[in-house]
């Protein structure tokens, strides 16, 4: 009989810690002194309470391993229960808001997607604006847990071809991630300091540095203002966009570059071929820019970095209204918003390998048909690639493919335009942020969805996040009778 009691109980102490980091938001809120924190309080109690409960009714249950079933549904079900509390502050506090858009904020928030349903950021109170950048903050460093541990474990998405170079821990799933956590732990801190130095040492207040250091180096997105980047232009972005670029590449690279081997980033396929991707891209928009606006280059080239580069690492910051610069490219920055990151960061979408083992395939299926009789091997990083990580990565580009589409129509129903729709459910699979059209754009945000459409769009971003696979398998027959 499937036990779902470890899975519980590691879900319990993670919405008990989820509630203790509600104290700090308080602590903000005491000091503003605008009579805000009994929200937060209020919140922490009922979170704390929730978890600690849930946890000491299934401690007789815990185990040092867990089963494949058990991960399965772990994965998952940690994004899907720390929203449900996440949520409180946003419905008991000064934004009024309904439940339904406080699960999506804390989704959103969460999965680093940063589509907002929040207006009037610019007059919140601060404990409020400090815990939508700690949701991404914990929602990033949470997502490189799953994708160095769980995911490869999980065999999703071709992700079990990092498995052995992870780190050299070969034991349980749980202290496994222990293990994995702490590591990675010092370096995504020393990566959100600097950034937030850096941002200081801009023009920011201590308050806006630190909020939007968490929200770049998670990827994430959240601003505090309405204008979202706009508000902070010149040298801070390129502060952004150097940290949203370390952000995006694979997080183990640096625990490499920590034990001794300083150039093995450079030797990564994924961060060669990501950098090239941003330095061709923000180069054709550079031009682009010049030629249709009277833009001074170093502007035009200080706004194509920062907003591509927000774009394809799924960040989903806005410096200013994209919208606005034609349809090349306005075409192009939904496309690319479907490349991602490296596997391994904070950073969203299809990922980078995926595409370099797709092209690995082609070029394999080519030469297959030059050659009948020839034996020919995918490869990555010069290894031979088998069948099994391959067909994982064919069945993600097709499931990413098929949830689109399906997504894109569910959201039409709702009565939403074409434009809104493909982008709505495009912005949330690959949790990109903010989508196209006036709407829900970068000028734009989400908060005039239907509840029907922004739990859809929960689902998707949760989905998305999780690499698909992991979440649907909870939904077949097989999973639950095996």
């Amino acid at each position: 009989m499937f036990d779902m009691r470890p899975v519980v109980y590691v879900i319990g102490l993670l919405v008990a810690c989820l509630g203790g980091t509600m104290l700090l938001p308080l602590i903000i809120d005491l000091a503003e002194g605008r009579g805000e924190w009994p929200v937060f309080l209020e919140s922490a109690i009922i979170t704390i309470l929730a978890g600690s409960l849930t946890a000491l009714s299934c401690r007789n249950a815990v185990k040092e391993g867990l089963t494949l079933q058990q991960t399965f549904l772990l994965t998952t079900g940690v994004w899907v229960a720390l929203p449900v509390f996440g949520a409180l502050p946003f419905v008991l506090g000064a934004t009024g808001v309904s439940y339904t858009d406080g699960f999506f904020e804390a989704m959103s928030g969460l999965t680093t997607t940063g589509a907002t349903v929040l207006t009037g950021l610019d007059d919140l109170p601060k404990g409020l604006l400090l815990w939508r950048g700690l949701l991404q903050w914990l929602g990033g460093v949470g997502i490189i847990v799953v994708a160095m541990v769980f995911l490869p474990e999980l065999r999703v998405g071709g992700m079990q071809i990092f498995r052995s170079e992870a780190f050299d821990t070969m034991g349980k799933i749980l202290p496994r991630a222990t293990q994995i956590s702490s590591s990675i732990s010092s370096i995504y801190i020393s990566l959100t300091l600097f950034c937030a130095v850096g941002y200081l040492l801009c023009g920011m207040n201590a308050f806006d540095a630190t909020v939007h250091a968490m929200t770049t180096v998670s990827t994430g997105g959240f601003a505090n203002y309405d204008a979202s980047f706009g508000r902070f232009t010149g040298p801070a972005e390129y502060v952004a966009s150097v940290f949203m670029i370390l952000a995006a590449l694979p997080f183990v690279r640096f625990v490499q570059m920590m034990r001794g081997h300083h150039l093995v980033l450079f030797s990564d396929s994924q961060v060669v071929a990501f950098i090239s991707i941003i330095g061709v891209l923000v180069a054709v928009t550079s031009v682009t820019l010049l030629s249709i606006f009277p833009h001074h280059p170093e502007q035009a080239f200080r706004e194509a970095l920062f907003n591509i580069t927000s774009i394809i690492s799924g960040t989903g910051y806005s410096s200013v209204d994209y919208m606005k610069w034609g349809p090349f490219l306005i075409a192009m920055f939904f496309f690319i918003g479907l490349i991602g990151g490296c596997a391994g960061s904070t950073a969203c979408s299809v990922k980078i390998f995926r595409y370099q083992l797709l092209v690995a395939s082609i070029r394999v299926q080519m030469k297959r048909i030059r050659a009948p009789h020839g034996v020919f091997v995918p490869r990555y990083q010069g290894r031979p690639v088998g069948d099994d990580v391959m067909s994982s990565v064919m069945s993600f580009f097709v499931f990413f493919i098929v949830s689109l589409g399906v997504f894109s129509v569910a959201l039409s129903l709702t009565g939403l335009d074409f434009i809104t729709s493909v982008s709505g459910a495009a912005t949330a699979i690959a949790n990109i942020g903010p989508g196209l059209g006036d709407q829900i754009g970068p000028a734009g945000n989400f908060q005039g969805l239907s509840d029907t459409a922004k739990w859809l769009m929960s689902l998707a971003m949760v989905m998305g996040r999780l690499e698909l696979l992991a979440v649907l398998t909870l939904f077949t027959v097989r999973f639950w009778r095996d």
